[in-house]
């Protein structure tokens, strides 16, 4: 990027101190979230027992394992990482989506990854059993899996073609496109609501929830894999962004390709989200709560407000979690059940502050 960016990005941070210590004391609340998440559920585990559990991985005359050896293991570990991959990739897509449109209170759903995962899955659970009936028996729940990643990958290359316009892209027009979208693709899913028979539909809606209890390796290596590389790409636009925050005229004056980087803030939020929605089901507010809580904490500077959010995500992912599987154990909440319970009022606290601010 152009040198002359440097200048300009103090100009719109706060003290560049506060940036490490907020991210030391985000990675420190994300470690002891999942040392108290690796405890809970129906099957407790006392934090005291952990080490040994953990030391049996490297002990090889371990076997057979106990039970709490192979709860960890083979249910909770798997859940663990799902949900910091989860967190981490849903925060990030949401700090990048609010930098994209210059709005702290744009998420991830407006690029429409989440309503066509939605609809594609849906599409899967009522009409798949009558197309293909032999696919769920041959390959289990992956046909689930990859029709919802390629749904919300479809729908979101749909928004960003719809929002092309004299050779550019006009964030207004993506914003307004996303919205008749997510509309149509909301209708949709509720025709196939009304075409499902009782177990279809339950099991619909239960994926429409969220929930991390379908973890297991071969999932959580793929989504950890893709979050990664989303993370790595998204964090690389910090100071981009910072640029953008100025406005699209002076960003280019700055040197920034902005139509770059629309392309790559809606392809790593698609990349991620879509992965993650495609396996946990659809986990709202995350996106919007996170990078809103660490700009008030470390201010508007992307260079921290980017990681600050993933860690953030991942923290809030696991403690939403960890209660949803304890609240009423042994029966387990939805996940998009408990991060809509926090992140509604949360949302309207935000839509009156802003309404305060514009008075």
């Amino acid at each position: 990027m152009n040198t002359l960016v440097q200048p300009w990005i103090g100009r719109i941070a706060r003290p560049a101190q506060r940036g490490p210590w907020v991210l030391a004391a985000l990675g420190f609340a994300l470690l002891l979230s999942l040392l108290w998440a690796s405890g809970q559920g129906a099957y407790g585990l006392p934090l005291r027992d952990l080490p040994a559990v953990l030391a049996s991985a490297f002990n090889a005359s371990t076997d057979p394992r106990s039970g709490a050896e192979l709860v960890f293991f083979n249910i909770r570990l798997p859940r663990l990482v799902l949900g910091v991959a989860a967190g981490a990739g849903l925060g990030l897509a949401g700090a990048l989506m609010q930098g994209l449109f210059r709005n702290p209170l744009a998420d991830p759903g407006l690029i429409g990854v989440s309503s066509g995962a939605a609809l594609a899955a849906g599409a899967t659970i009522v009409l798949g059993a009558t197309w293909f009936p032999d696919l769920p028996r041959a390959l289990g729940s992956w046909p689930l899996v990859a029709m919802a990643f390629a749904g919300g990958l479809g729908v979101s290359a749909l928004i960003y073609a719809l929002s092309i316009s004299e050779g550019g892209t006009r964030v207004g027009l993506m914003l307004l496109a996303g919205i008749a979208v997510n509309a149509l693709a909301g209708a949709g899913l509720g025709l196939l609501n009304f075409l499902a028979t009782d177990e279809q539909l339950r099991n619909l809606q239960f994926w429409l929830l969220g929930s991390l209890g379908g973890a297991r390796w071969s999932a959580v290596l793929l989504v950890s894999g893709l979050t990664v590389a989303a993370l790595l790409i998204g964090l690389r636009q910090a100071r981009a962004l910072n640029a953008l925050a100025l406005g699209e005229a002076q960003a280019v004056m700055l040197g920034v390709p902005v139509e770059r980087l629309k392309r790559l803030c809606v392809g790593v939020t698609a990349l991620a989200v879509g992965a993650i929605t495609a396996t946990t089901g659809i986990i709202g507010f995350i996106g919007l709560v996170a990078p809103h809580i660490v700009r008030l904490l470390a201010g508007p500077d992307h260079r921290w407000v980017l990681p600050g959010s993933a860690l953030l995500g991942a923290a809030l992912v696991l403690l939403a979690d960890a209660f949803a599987r304890t609240v009423l154990a042994p029966a387990e909440l939805p996940l998009g059940v408990i991060t809509a319970l926090v992140g509604v009022p949360f949302f309207l606290a935000l839509l009156r502050g802003a309404h305060a601010r514009s008075l």
